[in-house]
């Protein structure tokens, strides 16, 4: 009741565009449809299963494959994945079948050997000869038993099937040393022109189709669809191109604290069509994205200007590489080896901001620290920030010296031996070494004369001596040491006179010299989760400060100098120390704005805070019972919303009893 082969196969859907379904190398302009057919699983050869057609049907323009369709096509190339990895392991399957091929051949010459002389010994009639001439008028009988018939035609017929069965053994036996049955091609279909890419099979599964031709050839030119990673990719392709189509990508669209478009996608196969076709957008994050091919309508997104490649291998055309060289300013790329960042990164010419993250130092010691490529022509990067294990700063960074601005490095705990690179680019202005296990500054600084920045946190610093060295660093007015060991601060930091921040928090200070009073410039001081147990007098000199903080330490009392003379005061936080009251002199500070006096000893507060009027709307942080020690009218000033508090949507607005509510219950936790 088959069909055969040459019928079911002209009628078949399955393989009606085959041809120009592995030839075409552009994506198919029409969907796929679906058929039914078989196709080999781990159970039968022939059970029946949902195969799917991934060339186009010319004669069907319209026809798609729907939700359901699509997820039994994606799990039919899971099953075929699974079943070739667990055929192609192992050939016992082809062992078993020779050896029991081998088994029937020499079975059928042993019970010929031994029959083939007994044939010649078995009758069926027996010549009887009687003395009884007299009686009968005969002398000879012949005689037969009644069934001699049937046991003739019984040996007959064992004999007929003992050959049948010696031939089909020796044939079998014939086939399996005339073929190689543990290698499978497709080479047919390649010379028709259809399913090119289709890979040639071993082992078990190999054997497996072999034994499949000799029942229908059909079957392996079927099951060849679902090896093909083109059909796979144009499935992937148009699944994704329906899930993701404009009206979703536009839905997860959002802004960021600078009012830009971003986009962010995670693990798709491959980009979606639609993508290409947001004009506005300005910020493209792509996160283990396997085949993201940037393709030359990457033309029509003329605002995107930041790019984001976390663990995806993109792929760029010569179209959209032209474009990202002229319009890309800022690229973010994250991997695991330096050997997964592609090549043309080093041509964006426009490039303006570098982020790498990953693995940038190679096994190769020291001297082979950095596996980059040359960024000769990158003439317009301004920041580079790298994030890896580098033993030392890249002599490479000589190629932008006279356009590079800032440079980060993170490394992750990772000790930083050799910073002579840092001579090779004098006009950095920012510099941040963080995580590198430094345990002095280094000497390479003093190269640096235009410097404005430094960040050197989270590092080993023990001692600062090396500041006098600074001097030379005119315009250096940021300066961050936080989460270090330095156990005092020298008196060589008055030489830094540029300085308007000066960040030493979550270090081992013990006193503050004096010359660090003498730095008039001086805006920000942040002195938090030090030893410091009294606040010199001195520092009523910077009257220029905005901000200082002196949280965790031990202080027990705030020297009423601090409101006198630094009036330009707006933060000041003085959390978890052991002051046991404020200062009346702190109605001084008209211009504070946020108060944070949590953790201490107080057991009042100053009636003096009601004179602050930019503490109003929750700018004072203290426990709730504290503010009940002021009285009702000074309380409720402070409570009430300040005149003109900046609106935004990150800082949500609460009732003012909310707002000291939260303001608590954000200390504690």
């Amino acid at each position: 009741m088959r069909k055969s082969s040459l019928d079911s196969g002209t009628d078949s859907p399955l393989l009606a565009g085959i041809d120009t379904a592995s030839t075409t190398t552009q994506p198919s302009p029409c969907p796929s449809t679906v058929s039914h057919c078989s196709a080999f699983s781990t159970r039968s050869l022939t059970e029946p299963v949902h195969a799917v057609q991934v060339s186009p049907d010319r004669s069907r323009p319209g026809a798609t494959l729907d939700r359901s369709d699509r997820e039994q096509a994606r799990a039919l190339f899971e099953r075929v994945r699974r079943f070739r990895a667990h055929c192609e392991s192992s050939d016992v399957i082809y062992k078993v079948y020779t050896a029991q091929t081998v088994f029937k051949v020499l079975k059928f010459v042993m019970i010929v050997s031994y029959t083939t002389p007994l044939l010649s010994c078995i009758s069926f009639s027996h010549v009887c000869r009687p003395h009884s001439d007299a009686l009968i008028g005969y002398s000879e009988f012949q005689c037969s038993h009644p069934l001699s018939s049937v046991l003739r035609q019984l040996m007959q017929a064992y004999v007929s099937l003992l050959f049948l069965f010696g031939l089909l053994a020796i044939y079998a036996l014939f086939w399996i040393l005339h073929k190689s049955l543990r290698q499978y091609s497709f080479q047919t279909l390649r010379e028709k022109g259809s399913m090119l890419d289709a890979p040639d099979l071993h082992n078990d599964l190999a054997f497996l189709l072999h034994m499949a031709d000799q029942y229908d050839p059909l079957l392996a030119q079927r099951l060849s669809v679902f090896l093909s990673p083109v059909s796979e990719t144009r499935l992937l392709q148009e699944s994704v191109e329906r899930r993701w189509g404009a009206e979703r990508l536009r839905a997860i669209t959002s802004s960021d604290q600078q009012g830009r478009s971003v986009l962010q996608l995670v693990a798709l196969p491959h980009l979606p069509p639609a993508l290409f076709s947001f004009s506005t957008l300005q910020v493209l994050k792509l996160e283990l994205i396997a085949d993201a091919k940037l393709t030359a309508q990457i033309t029509n997104m003329s605002a995107l200007r930041e790019l984001h490649l976390y663990h995806c291998s993109a792929s760029v055309d010569p179209g959209a590489l032209q474009f990202l060289q002229e319009h890309l300013e800022v690229l973010h790329l994250t991997f695991t080896t330096a050997s997964e960042i592609p090549g043309w990164i080093y041509s964006l010419r426009g490039l303006q901001e570098l982020q790498l993250t990953g693995r940038l130092g190679s096994e190769g010691g020291m001297g082979r620290g950095w596996t980059l490529g040359s960024l000769r022509q990158l003439r317009h990067l301004r920041v580079l920030v790298l994030r890896g294990t580098l033993q030392k700063v890249p002599a490479e960074l000589s190629e932008l010296a006279g356009s590079l601005l800032k440079l980060e490095i993170h490394n992750e705990g990772t000790r930083l031996l050799v910073l002579t690179g840092l001579r090779r680019v004098p006009g950095l202005t920012e510099l941040h070494l963080q995580g590198c296990q430094l345990e002095r500054l280094p000497s390479a600084l003093l190269a640096l004369s235009g410097l404005r920045s430094l960040d050197l946190q989270h590092n080993s610093l023990r001692t600062l001596e090396e500041l006098l060295g600074l001097q030379h660093l005119r315009r250096l007015s940021c300066l961050r040491l936080a989460h270090n060991q330095v156990l005092s601060l020298p008196a060589s930091v008055g030489v830094l006179r540029a300085l308007e921040l000066l960040d030493l928090a979550y270090n081992q200070l013990q006193t503050l010299p004096s010359a660090l009073f003498t730095l008039h410039r001086l805006r920000r001081l942040l002195l938090a989760g030090n030893l410091l147990q009294d606040l010199p007098a001195d520092i009523a000199a910077l009257r220029l400060l905005n901000e200082l903080d002196l949280s965790a330490n031990k202080l027990e009392r705030l020297p009423a100098e601090l409101f006198v003379g630094c009036v330009e005061l707006r933060v000041l936080n003085v959390a978890n120390n052991s002051l046991c009251c404020l200062p009346a002199g702190v109605s001084a500070l008209t211009l504070l704005s946020r108060l944070d006096v949590r953790g201490n000893s107080l057991e009042v507060l100053p009636l003096e805070l009601g004179c602050c009027s930019g503490l109003r709307g929750g700018g004072l942080l203290t426990e709730g019972w504290l503010m009940h020690t002021l009285p009702p009218q000074v309380r409720d000033a402070l409570l009430s919303e300040a005149p003109s508090r900046p609106s935004s949507e990150c800082f949500p607005r609460f009732p003012s009893t909310q707002w000291s509510f939260h303001s608590a219950l954000e200390s504690r936790i």
